[in-house]
């Protein structure tokens, strides 16, 4: 399936017309292909946390929940695990905090770290997160075949890879 489309897909950026805007013509080039995939797959999440009582999913929610469902974390440790910043680890756990799906305490041991973790609705939100999460894939297994798939989880991870903040 991919195989055949990776040739199409060659075909197309050969013959690409640079005179057609990107509005008159479908989205050819990856990184418009995985912006668009991207938010399908948002969407379709927010959709269906929706269904089950979660309208306001956010595209952060499911990393942070599969971090922080193990346990408490330290924001300086969320934030090495995320790459980025403690400040926009603090801007991502916030809007956790705001709907009463995380806590930041002090650490028992050092009043100087803070530590975040799940309440028990934030508990329930990820099992439920991390449900929609596997029916997608599960659905997408069904959908692609099984080496088109493991093709497109290669580049995944090699443009995550090479186009990692550091």
């Amino acid at each position: 399936m991919l195989h055949n489309l990776a040739n199409s897909a060659t075909m197309l950026h050969n013959n690409y017309d640079d005179s057609v805007t990107e509005s008159q013509s479908p989205p050819k080039l990856f990184g418009d292909l995985l912006a668009l995939a991207r938010r399908g797959w948002v969407l379709e999440m927010s959709k269906r946390l929706d269904n089950l009582g979660y309208p306001d999913y956010r595209r952060s929610d499911a990393v942070l929940l599969r971090w922080l469902r193990h346990g408490p974390l330290p924001f300086s440790e969320l934030a090495a695990t995320l790459g980025v910043s403690r400040q926009a680890a603090r801007k991502l756990v916030d809007g956790l905090t705001v709907r009463h799906f995380a806590i930041v305490e002090r650490d028992r041991d050092d009043a100087r770290r803070l530590n975040v973790a799940l309440t028990v609705a934030g508990e329930v939100y990820a099992r439920h997160v991390l449900d929609v999460v596997t029916a997608l894939n599960s659905e997408l297994d069904e959908h692609v075949d099984p080496y088109d798939l493991a093709v497109v989880k290669s580049v995944l991870r090699t443009v995550s890879t090479l186009y990692a903040s550091d």
